[in-house]
C-alpha cells in the first residue's frame, strides 16, 4: 500500500522504514532535506514540499502526520488539507490533544476528507518491537489503513494468550486497535500516558528508598548497601512487578548504577496533564496520576534519585533528553 510519511523524527524515520521493510510504498517529507534524502536512499520516494508530496501519492491518499503536537501539527493538517480532496485521509500518529482531534475531523469531513487519529507507542524501540496503536476516526478510512496499521504493529509474538481471548474476534492482539470515532484513540493514549507517569513514579519512588537504605539516620545494623541493578534485573524474572519500563530501569542501572548523567529534572509531555483535566470533567478521583505528575512540576524545583530514574526511563524508552543529561555528556 501506498502511504506518505510527513516528519522524519526518531519514530517517524523509524515507522517509514518499518513500512518499507514490509513492502509497502513511502512518500516521506520533513523540514530537513538531509531527513528526506537518508530515507530516500533507503527506498522511499522524497518531497521537496508539501505540494510536491501531495502530488506523488496516488489518489485516495494517505498522509500520515509524525511532527510535535500542538502548532506543528496544526499546521501541517492544514497545509495538507490544502492539496488534498474528497476521498483522502490524514492520519495523526503524534500526541495531539483529542478535543483538536475532533475538531480538526468536523473542518475536514465537510471536504469529504476523512481524518484518523492514532496515538501510537513505542518510542525509539519501535523499528525492531513495532508500534502499539490506538486508533480514532470512521471506520471505513481505518479499515482501508489496516494494511498498514498491521505492519507497524507488533503482532501476537510470542505474548502468552489471555484466556478466553480466542473466543473474541479484533485485532487488539495483533497489538492495535479501533477504538471508536475522532479523538477517542488519542483519548486512550492520552490516559495510557496518564498511567505511565504512576507506573515511572512507583519505580522511582521504589529504588529512592533503597538508594537511601544506607542513611547515617538508620541504626547501623539497618542499613543496607544494595545493588540496584541486580534488584532491578531480578525483578524481571517472574516478578508480579515485571514490565518493560522495568526492563528499561535495568539497562539504565547497568550503564550507571548512580545514574550521575541525568540531572534529575523532568519533563511531562502534556498527556499527564489532559489526563487529569479528564478525570476533572468525568468527576473521577486519580489520586496516584496526579500525584505523579505534580513530582515532575517538583523535579524543576529540587531533584532526588527518583527524578534522575524517571529522567532514565524517559530516556530509554523514547530517547528524550532531559536538562542536565546533554549537560553531562559534554563535559564528558
Amino acid at each position: 500500500m501506498q502511504l506518505g510519511m510527513v516528519g522524519l523524527g526518531r519514530m517517524g524515520a523509524n515507522m517509514t522504514r518499518r513500512l518499507l521493510r514490509g513492502g509497502h510504498s513511502l512518500v516521506v517529507s520533513d523540514l530537513s532535506p538531509d531527513a528526506v534524502k537518508q530515507l530516500a536512499g533507503e527506498g522511499a520516494a522524497g518531497s521537496s514540499s508539501l505540494e510536491d508530496f501531495v502530488g506523488k501519492l496516488k489518489p485516495p491518499r494517505a498522509a500520515w502526520v509524525m511532527v510535535p503536537a500542538g502548532t506543528p501539527t496544526e499546521q501541517t493538517v492544514q497545509n495538507l488539507a490544502q492539496h488534498m480532496q474528497a476521498g483522502d485521509i490524514i492520519i495523526d500518529g503524534g500526541n495531539s490533544y483529542f478535543k483538536d482531534d475532533v475538531r480538526r475531523a468536523n473542518q475536514l469531513k465537510g471536504r469529504g476528507i476523512h481524518y484518523v487519529d492514532v496515538g501510537t507507542s513505542g518510542g525509539v524501540w519501535g523499528l525492531e518491537r513495532g508500534y502499539c496503536m490506538m486508533i480514532g476516526g470512521p471506520k471505513e478510512a481505518v479499515q482501508r489503513l489496516d494494511p498498514i496499521f498491521k505492519t507497524l504493529a507488533p503482532g501476537k509474538g510470542d505474548i502468552p494468550r489471555t484466556p478466553g481471548r480466542e473466543k473474541l474476534a479484533g485485532t487488539a492482539e495483533e497489538g492495535y486497535i479501533h477504538c471508536g470515532p475522532s479523538g477517542s484513540g488519542h483519548f486512550v493514549k492520552m490516559v495510557h500516558n496518564g498511567i505511565e507517569y504512576g507506573l515511572m513514579q512507583a519505580y522511582a519512588e521504589g529504588f529512592d528508598i533503597f538508594k537511601n537504605a544506607t542513611s547515617k539516620e538508620l541504626p547501623e545494623d539497618l542499613r543496607y548497601d544494595l545493588n540496584l541493578a541486580d534488584i532491578a534485573e531480578v525483578w524481571r524474572r517472574g516478578s508480579v512487578v515485571s514490565s518493560w519500563l522495568l526492563d528499561l530501569t535495568a539497562i539504565a542501572l547497568t550503564d550507571n548504577p548512580t545514574l550521575s548523567e541525568y540531572e534529575g529534572y523532568v519533563q511531562d509531555s502534556g498527556e499527564g496533564r489532559w489526563t487529569i483535566q479528564a478525570a476533572i470533567d468525568e468527576a473521577v478521583p486519580a489520586d496516584v496520576l496526579s500525584a505523579a505528575l505534580y513530582v515532575r512540576f517538583r523535579s524543576r524545583q529540587q531533584h532526588t534519585f527518583a527524578e534522575k530514574m524517571l529522567s532514565a526511563m524517559r530516556q530509554k524508552f523514547g530517547g528524550h533528553v532531559e536538562a542536565g543529561t546533554a549537560k553531562a555528556k559534554k563535559s564528558a
